[in-house]
């Protein structure tokens, strides 16, 4: 397992790519080894970020599931987001009835509708927009000094999919910013272009915001993979993509990359159907717009912690090719400063063979004025 680790971690560095860690198995603990090996301290008051569920629904991150990892972080909070469009969660009072009814407020969980109070939105601005110049936030985010933002990745009817950039962006965006970002800044004839476009602009402002304070984790959970939101609630198609596992990255662009490369490169009954979808809302502008913000990079490296836990069988093919490369890598380096060595010792006797020649000349020479 060390060794494993290691080389991928050793392979990260000189590509100058993030990690991003992966398990099949989907459960509360593998959520909590997940993030322990992102190695990074928390600090302060932490909003845990999380879909609340709408009315209905039967798919998002239920908070038993999520139970041991808020355990886990100790001084997080569950925080969530009125909606802008008609349903369980689109005013404070209704939301917090439905949280109640979905058992975010059981036992000791502590939770918190960021802008249950509308007229004290926080303004972020956006340094270098596509789309949007500003992004409106609850005002409770203020409370907040660092960040672990916990997605369930499925589809979007309207942003193609769903993952950690759209938590950031449409996830702590107040009820009057989702209604800003969804119109790219007022536009109401917004194409899927210009909405994607503002979805990334949104989320460098939180990114930027808790990087001036704190610091940011990002956990996807690739299960019960609809066409659909969470939004949808009861109207969301059953998942026709099998469940994939969980990934984790301190770099949302990598981690919504390595998600989407993963449904790529698995055929499922479903997956044309939901590929589709991606690429007429063109969801993946938003990854696009988001990199180029410079909060991320499409660039990843993935470490399958299944890879390192195969029991004592050998290393694993995946290991074997890294220690070769990086083998082959040193060999290389090696071998060109042998070749250098080379050519600078026989450019040294060279110039010392030049100098004896000089001096039995200027010596023979002598001789014979003599």
């Amino acid at each position: 397992m060390m060794i494993y680790y290691l080389f991928l971690n050793l392979l990260a560095i000189f590509l100058q790519k993030e990690n991003v860690y992966f398990t099949k198995t989907i459960s509360s603990s593998n959520m909590v080894k997940l993030f322990k090996q992102l190695n990074v301290n928390l600090t302060g008051n932490i909003c845990l970020k999380v879909h609340s569920g709408e009315e209905g629904g039967q798919y998002f991150l239920r908070p038993d599931f999520l139970q041991e990892i808020y355990d886990y972080i100790k001084n997080g909070t569950f925080v969530e987001t009125n909606t802008a469009y008609n349903g369980g969660r689109n005013t404070t009072e209704r939301h917090k009835k439905l949280l109640k009814d979905h058992g975010w407020l059981e036992g000791n969980r502590r939770m918190i509708i960021m802008d249950e109070n509308p007229e004290e939105d926080l303004v972020l601005n956006v340094t270098d927009y596509k789309m949007i110049n500003k992004n409106y936030v609850g005002s409770h985010l203020k409370k907040f000094d660092s960040c672990l933002v916990l997605s369930h990745f499925k589809g979007h009817s309207i942003g193609g999919y769903g993952g950690a950039l759209k938590q950031l962006s449409i996830g702590f965006a107040s009820k009057q910013g989702k209604t800003w970002i969804h119109h790219a800044g007022g536009n109401s004839s917004a194409n899927q272009e210009n909405f994607t476009a503002a979805m990334g602009d949104a989320a460098s402002t939180i990114i930027n915001y808790f990087k001036s304070k704190g610091k940011i984790a990002f956990i996807n959970v690739m299960a019960n993979i609809s066409l659909r939101c969470d939004c949808a609630g009861g109207d969301a198609p059953a998942p026709k993509i099998h469940d994939m596992g969980i990934l984790a990255s301190l770099d949302p662009v990598a981690l919504d990359r390595a998600c989407l490369d993963i449904i790529k490169s698995h055929v499922d009954i479903g997956t044309n159907e939901w590929l589709k979808q991606l690429e007429e809302k063109k969801g993946e502008n938003t990854v696009l717009v988001s990199e180029q913000h410079g909060i991320g990079s499409q660039e990843y490296v993935l470490v399958d912690l299944d890879e390192s836990s195969g029991g004592n069988d050998g290393l694993s093919s995946a290991t074997l090719i890294i220690i070769i490369s990086i083998a082959a890598f040193i060999l290389l380096l090696i071998f060109i400063g042998g070749i250098i060595f080379y050519k600078r010792r026989n450019k040294s006797s060279d110039e010392n063979l030049d100098r004896v020649i000089d001096e039995n000349e200027n010596e023979n020479d002598n001789n014979k004025q003599n």
